[in-house]
């Protein structure tokens, strides 16, 4: 979708959580402008939307938070007349994000408020986080707001096999392949993934080795997602991935590009969804780029949920 050059990009999150066993969001009262909104703010320099929501967030209610099935996108013009483009997604606060929070009352958020869905509608000053809030209460209807995320990602940019002499799977990252792997850590921390699978071949474990230093969680080498099982046809995809949907925990994936397709294919079979071009769209990534996709952890019968795709950033 083509943009202004001279838009402000910002992201934020509908938060959500159980009180009393029933669904309750965050609404923000904010000091200077004396309304009732979503928590969200403006994209810093360097960073992607993703790392944006999550910082943003933790800096206006002290909440820690990771990001669950995006909900929606708003675009409203600014009183200088630029065009201002607003990511949401949905995150679930814990019990544990409640206690630790540091928020206290600012210059710029007077007060924070739990409140119903129903309720936070009547509550919110501006139309557009009412159309984001009606896209999350429709995740509610459908009973699936607790999710967790595949990310599938293509390993980052390696020497390329005409310019290398040594095996395939030992093929290095080039310099900017390097890069992109270190540019990794703050957008896939969004999703706080728990686990990291890899194809052994170097160019894939070299992609996630810096996410992997960053969080602590240990790298699991599989070679049934590895390039030369898929060209010697003993590929394992559907048990790795089989498993991964099974255990029902936010993951990272990282593979090749020729194997990427049967992944995306094994996690919408695994979970019942009709296959059609947006699967295969999403296995379509660039070197260092990767496709996150939703599964509802409560209705696994609900198949995938959504699939957001984000480029490298370098």
């Amino acid at each position: 979708m083509s943009v202004p050059a001279t838009a402000v990009y910002a992201a934020g999150a509908v938060c959500w959580r159980l009180i009393d066993g029933r669904i309750h969001v965050l609404v923000v009262h904010r000091t200077v402008y004396g309304d009732v909104t979503i928590p969200k703010g403006k994209v810093d320099p360097g960073e992607t939307l993703p790392q944006t929501a999550v910082r943003e967030i933790a800096e206006e209610t002290g909440l820690a938070v990771a990001l669950g099935v995006p909900v929606g996108v708003s675009r409203y013009q600014l009183p200088s007349g630029r065009e201002k483009i607003v990511h949401y997604w949905a995150a679930h606060v814990t019990d544990k994000a409640v206690l630790a929070s540091t928020f206290r009352p600012n210059a710029e958020i007077a007060a924070l408020e739990w409140v119903t869905p129903k309720r936070a509608r009547s509550y919110l000053t501006y139309e557009p986080d009412r159309d984001i809030l009606d896209h999350f209460i429709a995740l509610v209807d459908q009973g699936v707001t607790e999710t967790f995320a595949l990310i599938v990602l293509r390993h980052a940019k390696a020497r390329s096999r005409s310019a290398w002499e040594g095996e395939d799977a030992t093929r290095p990252l080039v310099e900017r392949g390097v890069q992109q792997a270190a540019e990794l850590v703050g957008t896939l921390s969004a999703w706080r993934p728990r686990r990291i699978v890899s194809s052994p071949a170097v160019r894939c474990a070299t992609t996630v080795t810096p996410f992997g230093a960053a969080t602590g969680i240990a790298i699991k080498r599989d070679d049934g997602i590895s390039q030369d099982a898929w060209d010697a046809g003993r590929d394992e995809v559907r048990r790795v991935i089989g498993k991964r949907v099974r255990v029902g925990r936010s993951a990272v994936v990282c593979s090749h590009r020729p194997v990427l397709p049967e992944i995306m294919r094994e996690i919408a079979l695994a979970t019942g969804t009709p296959l059609g071009s947006y699967v295969s769209d999403a296995a379509d990534l660039d070197f260092g780029g990767f496709s996150v996709v939703h599964l509802s952890r409560s209705n696994p019968s609900s198949g995938i949920i959504a699939i957001e795709t984000h480029a490298p950033t370098a």
